[in-house]
């Protein structure tokens, strides 16, 4: 198997989809169609499941339904490992009792964004970030500093996998040149694409894990652009990589999760309503994503 892989040892590789969350048409979750989609998901290519992230509307539910729909993907994997919970909150004691549960299920990592209710400096990052880690469960750090207003520079994440509190970064700025700096200044820390739209650049320099937006709607496509790209196999991902742009680059839209539920609910899934503040896209938005979604499936891609 190689780095490229997920593996029982380092299971935040490979493709771990950051999966959406089916509601009702009331708007409530829908437990079993959320199983039947992790085991789809892992039937058609991908490597475990990211619960409870921002495209699973983690910010909407309730402590209850968070901590079911954790329990929901590791019973629906089969194997807990497979599961990379989102563990994000306001504070480090919040995000410590939601590693804890992760744990307790049998998770085989966490995701964890730093301090995102205001902009935390660098010790309150670090001391984020161990409160967590004292939970014994590897724990892999998310930059958005887009959305949070916390940059975790390469040289801040070298200095928290230096001092153990981290093994791995979802990378969603989207500059790609930070992949050649953190490759120099921590060595170890592995490098996972946090934005699909960077996918093929990430790949190029380095990445080993994909923590994925759009293989809830295409994960077969998804699957072999992913695996062509970190194998270095041009010939077969740039191609596929341009086709499949029109809907990555989505990932990184403010309505992301509205854009994949729908490609999921063109694409014969299951992706339904989401929950306030998102509302449906309309307009230009709705049949842009419609179209490049259609056109994907017509030229073959799911």
């Amino acid at each position: 198997m190689t780095v490229n892989s997920w593996t029982p040892t380092h299971p935040w590789r490979g493709i771990m989809v950051a999966t959406a969350l089916p509601l009702r048409e009331d708007l409530s979750v829908d437990h079993d169609a959320y199983a039947e989609h992790v085991r789809w998901l892992l039937d058609n290519g991908c490597d475990g499941v990211v619960p409870n992230g921002s495209l699973g509307e983690y910010q909407t539910l309730t402590p209850d339904e968070r901590a079911r729909v954790v329990r929901t993907a590791v019973e629906a994997a089969g194997d807990g490992a497979r599961v990379m919970p989102g563990v994000a909150a306001y504070g480090g004691a919040e995000a410590r009792r939601w590693a804890d549960q992760a744990a307790e299920a049998g998770c085989g990592s966490v995701l964890l964004l730093p301090p995102n209710a205001y902009r935390a400096d660098e010790d309150a990052v670090r001391a984020h970030y161990a409160e967590v880690a004292r939970a014994g469960i590897p724990v892999v750090a998310y930059n958005n500093p887009i959305d949070t207003k916390v940059d975790l520079t390469p040289a801040l994440l070298a200095r928290l996998h230096a001092e153990g509190r981290v093994v791995a970064v979802k990378e969603f700025s989207g500059d790609v040149r930070r992949a050649y700096e953190l490759a120099e200044l921590a060595p170890g820390l592995d490098l996972l694409i946090g934005a699909d739209d960077v996918l093929l650049e990430l790949a190029v320099a380095g990445a080993v894990g994909w923590v994925a937006g759009y293989p809830n709607a295409l994960p077969a496509a998804c699957a072999e652009l992913y695996r062509a790209a970190v194998a270095g196999d041009l010939t077969t991902a740039l191609p596929l990589y341009r086709a499949l742009h029109p809907l990555l680059r989505w990932d990184s839209r403010t309505e992301f999760v509205q854009a994949i539920k729908l490609s999921m609910d063109i694409a014969g899934r299951h992706g339904g309503p989401t929950r306030h503040p998102r509302l449906p896209l309309t307009g230009a938005a709705e049949a842009a994503v419609r179209a490049a979604t259609e056109k994907a499936l017509a030229d073959g891609h799911r």
